[in-house]
């Protein structure tokens, strides 16, 4: 066991560990789990852990003897060069190789860590990948020019650092984007425009958010992950805002928030090339490790081949589903790996190109705005819940094969120890008891 000062160096660590890990987008279970492997490396067999988005408490120790320590999480969002520091740190941590006081120092060297790659390199890169998903949703050579722009554009404001402009940066980003959209679908074949308005404002949709609320549902975390979808559907909400009031200002009528079809479509081969530049964009944008690019573009083509089979072969509803399904067990396949990636480094990007988020969003933009609302509504919503009972399915998979029999916990009450006083004497003690009161009387009578 630590001694007094490990202890209280090592509930700071587990608490740095997990708000790292929060920063991550990491689901709540998860945070748990990787909690109670650390604390057991370093012999904390006693330690508890209460585990939310936002509040962490860790206790050590037991009945009196217990600490509590508490923290408030932040909205810090770590860069996937971050989350691969955080995670190399959790890996000698989980074998207790690194001492609590030296894993606090180093979490604090990852939250200041400069990104990889220049200011100019992740702003491209927040285009070419704005230009990879245009390539998907709206596949014209004139939509992937004006969303590479676009993107470039929203790449120049997010360098912004101030919590002011954080908040209210999505609403003017979609209000920007869907005005300049709205004006050139007039003069210029860009396809879908409202589709076209996903690839830009890709990176303030909600897929990160809704895919970790479906993967704690899955494992029984109801209260993180009925928050987390509240917050993603309200996200959803406030872009939906942005375009509707771009479109008012505008002055566009109902059907240009309805699905169009492009007079000519780019060949059939562009879709894989979408892919691999989304995952460049990624890479530059979110200055992610060397060794992780070949990761999430393996995640990416299997999302993408599994959506397409779905669509093709069964219905094009089910197409998320058959993708969610289809990459979520890979995604943990290549987190358990040695020289694998994060699972966070591959998730999001995978579902950003199953597009939850952007689903949502159209439907949300469409009910609102045009006479079918109820129907697109209801389309979006069955869109996006197939895509999370995929990422539940394919959770519930690989816990059975990874875990097996270990996924059925069973209920138990701690029994307090019973104090000195009130334990059952022995076998021995109540047969010598006689005999020590002779004694006693004894040494009475000669006083």
């Amino acid at each position: 066991m630590t001694d007094p000062v490990d202890r209280s160096a090592l509930r700071q660590f587990l608490l740095g560990l997990a708000q790292g890990m929060n920063a991550s987008a990491e689901s709540v279970d998860r945070i748990r789990d990787t909690l109670t492997d650390v604390a057991r490396a370093y012999g904390g067999d006693d330690t508890d852990f209460v585990v939310l988005p936002t509040i962490i408490l860790v206790e050590t120790g037991e009945s009196d003897e217990s600490r509590v320590a508490i923290r408030s999480a932040t909205n810090a969002s770590f860069r996937f060069d971050q989350i691969a520091a955080l995670y190399d740190l959790i890996g000698e941590a989980r074998t207790g190789e690194v001492p609590p006081l030296d894993g606090i120092r180093r979490l604090n060297e990852i939250g200041a860590m400069r990104p990889r790659l220049g200011w100019f390199t992740r702003t491209l890169g927040h285009g070419v990948l704005t230009a990879g998903l245009a390539l998907l949703l709206a596949p014209t050579w004139q939509g992937v020019i004006v969303a590479f722009v676009l993107g470039f554009g929203i790449g120049l404001l997010k360098l912004v650092r101030s919590p002011t402009l954080q908040l209210i940066l999505p609403i003017a980003a979609a209000f920007v984007c869907a005005g300049a959209v709205f004006l050139l679908a007039e003069v210029i074949e860009i396809g879908d425009p409202i589709r076209l308005l996903i690839a830009p404002l890709v990176t303030f949709l909600p897929g990160g958010v809704l895919t970790t609320a479906t993967v704690e549902l899955a494992a029984g975390q109801m209260i993180s992950g009925a928050a987390r979808l509240v917050y993603g559907f309200v996200q959803l909400a406030l872009l939906a805002f942005g375009i509707l009031a771009a479109g008012a200002v505008v002055g566009v009528d109902s059907r240009s928030y309805e699905p169009l079809a492009a007079s000519s479509f780019l060949p059939w081969w562009v879709g894989m090339l979408g892919v691999l530049v989304f995952a460049l964009g990624n890479y530059l944008h979110f200055s992610a490790p060397a060794s992780t690019f070949g990761w999430v573009l393996l995640a990416l083509v299997v999302a993408y081949v599994g959506q397409w089979a779905g669509t093709e072969f069964i219905d094009p509803t089910i197409g998320g589903f058959v993708g969610a399904v289809a990459v979520t067990p890979v995604v943990f396949w290549i987190a358990g790996l040695r020289h694998g990636a994060p699972s966070q480094l591959t998730f999001l990007p995978a579902f950003w190109l199953l597009v939850p988020g952007a689903a949502g969003l159209v439907g949300l933009t469409e009910a609102f705005a045009t006479d079918n609302g109820l129907a697109d509504f209801t389309a979006a919503l069955t869109s996006i819940m197939s895509i999370a009972l995929g990422v539940l399915i394919g959770t519930a998979l690989y816990r059975v094969v990874h875990h097996g029999a270990e996924e059925f916990v069973q209920f138990a009450v701690a029994v307090p120890a019973a104090p000195e006083a009130e334990r059952e004497p022995s076998v021995w003690s109540r047969l010598a008891a006689p005999w020590r009161q002779l004694g006693r009387r004894d040494r009475r009578r000669d006083h």
